[in-house]
């Protein structure tokens, strides 16, 4: 590697070990979100814009756009089915475009990201290990925006961003478990009381409401948590 690659590298490295850094001291989802597309346009160059493309659920929507062209672009790709971020998400692979009007791998949808003035795009799957989180999608005015060059530098990037996303998702779906934990056991405490039975009988019989009245677990004992009084029998306060 010579003087100047080498030099180059560890510039890539250090913006990459900052924008990391970065992503990871985030609060929540949503925030990192944010600050993945935002550091894509400030680092990748040629990007104007950017977007995640999320997969959950088998569906696939867009979050944190920077614009709302983005927004657009995304759902041409979602309702016709072909274009970059679509097949980086399914090929698992780095799709790149400098002229996406006259693209003959997307002959639908190339023409209409053009009518709506993008003309350039980028779409790299974000993944970690096995699982496809969706693909982060960069987009450019400009014919020939993405060099060839960029696409590494911009796989680097995108593999911290993914990074910093299951981390992320991973956090709040903890989050969100704990506070049906606690709901739930608030709940069993009250039928404990209000029926005296123990804590296995007291699940049971919130497992017995939740699909009697087909909701989830969760909010049959949120209910029953917010309505304490009426459930242990005790009259409502006189009312002046």
């Amino acid at each position: 590697m010579s003087a100047i690659d080498d030099s180059t590298f560890r510039g890539l490295a250090g913006t990459l070990s900052g924008v990391a850094r970065t992503l990871q001291a985030e609060p929540d989802l949503d925030t990192t979100l944010m600050a993945i597309v935002k550091a894509a346009v400030d680092y990748i160059p040629g990007a104007e814009h950017a977007g995640i493309s999320l997969v959950e659920r088998g569906k696939v929507r867009t979050v944190a756009p920077t614009c709302d062209i983005v927004e657009t672009i995304d759902q041409l790709q979602y309702d016709m089915r072909e274009g970059p971020c679509v097949d980086a998400i399914a090929e698992h692979q780095t799709y790149r475009s400098g002229d996406i009007g006259k693209e003959t791998r997307w002959p639908v949808f190339g023409p209409a990201a053009a009518g709506h003035g993008i003309h350039s795009m980028l779409s790299y799957r974000l993944f970690v290990t096995d699982t496809t989180l969706g693909a982060l999608n960069l987009y450019s005015s400009r014919f020939d925006a993405f060099e060839p060059r960029t696409e590494p530098d911009g796989r680097l990037f995108a593999d911290h961003a993914a990074i910093a996303l299951i981390g992320a998702q991973r956090h709040a779906q903890m989050t969100i478990a704990v506070e049906h934990r606690d709901t739930i056991a608030t709940a069993k405490g009250i039928l404990m009381e209000r029926h005296d039975v123990d804590a296995a009988r007291a699940f049971r019989m919130l497992v017995e409401a939740s699909q009697k009245a087909n909701m989830k677990l969760h909010q049959v004992a949120a209910w029953l948590a917010e309505n304490r009084r009426e459930a242990l029998g005790v009259p409502p306060a006189n009312r002046r």
